[in-house]
């Protein structure tokens, strides 16, 4: 990476109301996408639940064991971003093509461990405690998804590619579109519907196979007409030198969003050791929490394409880059205050236990100001992807979650005796720190203009 030359004198800057207008514009989209994406997961769970508890237990383990062995190399295909924008902003499609090229390959290598995971999920399941009834149907589910491991990758770095230059829509149909496919062939493949076979939980395993690799090939063919403009890019874009190069910003970020999501993963084992009530009353918060983070995920989205792509072109970029922040807080802020105001009305959305309800009623006001601080820092990690700032900005999550948040809280919880409101206020001021560390590197990266990746 480099710093970038100066802005030409005769550039100016979009006013506030214009970049809020396309940051919105790009940002809507893909929320919708990251809200079907989640639905799938839903239907998943509502269709495996009719065939008991022990099902969809099992069901649940070996998702969350998928998902934890790809989110990794998933996350990394956001390292691409600051390239694929960067490329299509000062329009040079092949560059983005070389890019696109280079990630195919890199992540390819990458996920050849996390395909070995989803074949170790007995072992690690057993060694982790887990009832012994239940792994070998989690086994099962986990070895059928090992086999859509690849389409996930493809979609997500095309989806990224297609982001860089603002194709956001392609990716929000086909996740749309997907979840109908999903829905059919979990109807099918559980119960045996048109005269399938009725496999059980593992029928939605199968079905979430035949939906991801829908995904895929419908990605394909919507973005084909940009898609193939990168195309002549690809001659020679592969060598072990170049590689190496792009896997120094895939890996950093890859690393960011695992150790955020395994923080979260942490938190709800931390919690489990407090009783199925405080663990049930904790999964729904966190339910919570994952559906309002789809809008601002979507404007850090939208914020790298838009910060990249005007990096690219050599434009000024630091009103959309603090226009995207702010927009990210205030979405937030509104969340916040519902579950402020509200919060027994919107836990009785999903459960009516007393006890349940007992224990949420003290997680959202803590849910409500991590909100806010989850909404600056998801937008100011995709201001600097888009920057081209993506190996430093990754060490906050180090710090805010595993060095401060997962140990405060764990003491408050069963030290102090604050339960699972303790681990919430842990991660709570974890993710106040690494938002404001995330703000105070975006203004140094802000002031030395960016680092071009193109």
């Amino acid at each position: 990476m480099s710093a970038l030359p100066p802005i030409p004198e005769t550039a100016s800057e979009p006013d506030e109301p214009r970049e809020l207008r396309r940051l919105i514009t790009l940002a809507w989209p893909v929320v919708l996408g990251h809200l079907g994406t989640m639905g799938m997961g839903v239907v998943d769970t509502m269709m495996v639940g009719r065939l008991g508890a022990d099902a969809l237990a099992a069901v649940s383990l070996g998702h969350t064991w998928s998902w934890l062995a790809l989110v990794t190399v998933t996350g990394g295909a956001h390292g691409l971003d600051p390239h694929f924008a960067q490329a299509f902003g000062a329009r040079q499609p092949h560059a983005a093509g070389a890019t696109l090229a280079r990630g195919l390959a890199l992540l390819t290598v990458l996920s050849l461990p996390v395909l070995a995971l989803h074949f170790l999920a007995a072992p690690g399941l057993a060694m982790m405690g887990q009832p012994t009834a239940l792994i070998p149907t989690a086994d099962a589910y986990v070895r059928v998804l090992a086999s859509s491991v690849p389409m996930v990758l493809g979609f997500q770095v095309l989806r990224q590619y297609l982001q860089g230059d603002g194709w956001m829509r392609p990716a929000a149909w086909v996740v749309f579109v997907a979840n109908g496919v999903n829905a059919l062939f979990n109807w099918m493949l559980i119960y045996g519907g048109l005269g399938a076979p009725a496999m059980g939980p593992v029928g939605s395993a199968w079905a979430t196979l035949i939906a991801r690799t829908f995904m895929l090939a419908g990605l394909i063919a919507l973005g084909w007409p940009l898609l193939k403009k990168g195309l002549p890019g690809w001659a020679g874009a592969i060598t072990p030198a170049r590689l190496i190069a792009l896997a120094k910003d895939v890996v950093p970020v890859g690393l960011q969003v695992g150790l955020e999501s395994w923080a979260f993963g942490g938190s709800t084992m931390l919690v489990g050791l407090l009783g199925a009530t405080s663990l049930a009353a904790h999964s729904v918060t966190l339910n919570m929490a994952a559906l309002s983070f789809m809008v601002p995920l979507g404007i850090s989205a939208a914020a790298s394409t838009r910060v990249g792509n005007l990096m690219g072109a050599n434009l000024p970029w630091r009103r959309a880059a603090w226009t995207a922040v702010g927009l990210g807080a205030c979405v937030m802020v509104a969340s916040a205050s519902l579950y402020t105001l509200f919060p027994e009305p919107l836990l009785r959305l999903f459960t009516d236990d007393p006890g349940v309800l007992l224990v949420g009623v003290g997680l959202l006001p803590l849910l409500a100001t991590f909100q806010v601080f989850d909404g600056i820092q998801v937008v100011s990690f995709g201001v600097l992807r888009g920057a081209g700032d993506v190996r430093l900005p990754a060490l906050a999550n180090v710090l805010g979650y595993w060095v401060l948040g997962l140990p405060v809280g764990y003491w408050l919880a069963f030290r102090g005796g604050w339960g699972a409101r303790g681990i919430w206020l842990g991660l709570t001021i974890g993710l106040a720190v690494v938002a404001v560390l995330l703000l105070v590197r975006l203004r140094y990266t802000a002031e030395r203009g960016g680092f071009r990746v193109v």
